[in-house]
């Protein structure tokens, strides 16, 4: 015979002890998770609390800069402009007359336009003056003016054979002619933006810049942010301009002429022992060089082949005009999304890149889709420490 199956063992009954315990454990582990959440929460409120306060500082920081740029601005517009000695056409005849006079002839007319920055001792300035002039068309000979002999000559072969020295052809016929002293100067642009002063004087642009548009009344050049430039460098000499001073010694300093150009950026590209932006104005944005992280001229010209069909220089472009249609500097810089984001905080006339960079980036959560600027600052912390955007960091450091 089968044995039989034994009986089922009874449930094992659960005491109160027991369950107090239980319910104790319990508790306890929600406490924990409690506190875990709260602790999570503090520590996502003081992550946004920093972020918050650090936005604020670098906010302040932007506003500092843009202070001490119209601080400089408006103390370089203050120096009293000199008035033009050569305007209409007796002016002019007389420049012909003096021309038949030989080098001491041509030191007059270089004396009379002002554009000569000299000593303040008269007659050691012309003879200065004469000595240049006896050189003639030599592109090593340097005259201290805002003009650029090497790239006049360069520029307009013709003038070598003329026998006089390139400034003194500019002054008397050229700069009329609307050829240009220099690759940092642009005539049509400083012409436009000047029509009434230079109709009513006759003189040259060069001339009217040296006497009253240096003294902050207009950049000789898109690219050349006066402001921006002084903000950098030292109080200038009584006499001296900003563009001569770059020609003369600010770019070997490192000192950048425009918020979008950036010379230890460019020199990264290329190895020049001109001025950096003469040689991206003369000949680099056609070797598809970029003048800035943020902005990539070969791409601005794909994206834009109206632009590239008619030869302008992109960046130039860009600025006074693409930036505001809202077309984009490079494909990490989306300006239609930044004007979006920025609302009323963008300037009217003021170009998006040029607000990002001068303290937009800490106005916005995004500065383009996907790119949150409080994140990557919290995992670069010491961009705040130098005031670098995080979208500049990450173009510089090779962006994909």
């Amino acid at each position: 015979m089968t044995e039989a199956a034994a009986p089922p063992a009874a449930p094992r009954i659960v005491t109160a002890p027991v369950l107090d315990k239980v319910r104790a454990l319990a508790a306890q582990v929600g406490g924990l998770k409690a506190l875990a959440h709260e602790a999570q929460v503090r520590e996502a409120l003081t992550r946004t609390e920093l972020t918050l306060a650090l936005h604020e500082s670098l906010a302040a920081r932007a506003a500092l800069q843009a202070s001490l740029r119209d601080q400089a601005l408006a103390a370089y517009r203050a120096r009293r402009p000199s008035t033009n000695r050569r305007s209409g056409r007796p002016a002019q005849m007389l420049d012909r007359l003096l021309l038949r006079l030989g080098s001491l002839g041509q030191a007059c007319v270089i004396a009379r336009s002002g554009v000569w920055r000299g000593t303040g001792r008269p007659l050691h300035d012309f003879r200065h003056m004469a000595a240049y002039a006896r050189r003639g068309a030599n592109p090593a000979v340097a005259p201290l003016a805002p003009f650029d002999q090497a790239w006049y000559l360069a520029a307009y072969p013709d003038v070598a054979a003329r026998g006089t020295a390139p400034l003194v052809h500019y002054l008397v016929s050229g700069g009329r002619e609307g050829r240009a002293p220099s690759a940092l100067f642009e005539p049509a642009w400083y012409a436009r933006e000047h029509a009434v002063a230079l109709a009513a004087t006759s003189v040259t642009p060069l001339e009217h810049y040296v006497r009253t548009g240096a003294g902050g009344q207009g950049a000789p050049h898109p690219l050349f942010d006066v402001g921006h430039y002084l903000a950098q460098s030292a109080p200038l000499a009584a006499g001296d301009d900003a563009l001569s001073h770059y020609l003369r010694e600010g770019w070997a300093l490192g000192l950048s002429p425009h918020p979008l150009f950036d010379p230890a950026w460019y020199r990264r590209q290329v190895q020049t022992t001109e001025p950096p932006l003469s040689h991206y104005l003369t000949t680099g944005w056609r070797e598809g060089l970029s003048p800035h992280p943020l902005f990539d001229g070969r791409w601005y010209l794909e994206q834009n082949p109206e632009v590239a069909a008619s030869g302008v220089e992109p960046l130039t472009h860009f600025l006074a005009e693409g930036g505001r249609l809202g077309r984009s500097p490079s494909p990490w810089f989306d300006a239609a999304h930044y004007i979006e984001a920025r609302g009323d905080g963008l300037a009217p006339g003021v170009n998006p890149l040029v607000d990002y960079l001068q303290g937009g980036a800490w106005a916005i959560a995004e500065a383009r889709p996907g790119f949150p600027t409080a994140a990557y600052l919290a995992k670069q912390p010491g961009l705040a420490r130098d005031g670098v955007t995080p979208l500049e960091y990450w173009a510089r450091q090779g962006a994909p």
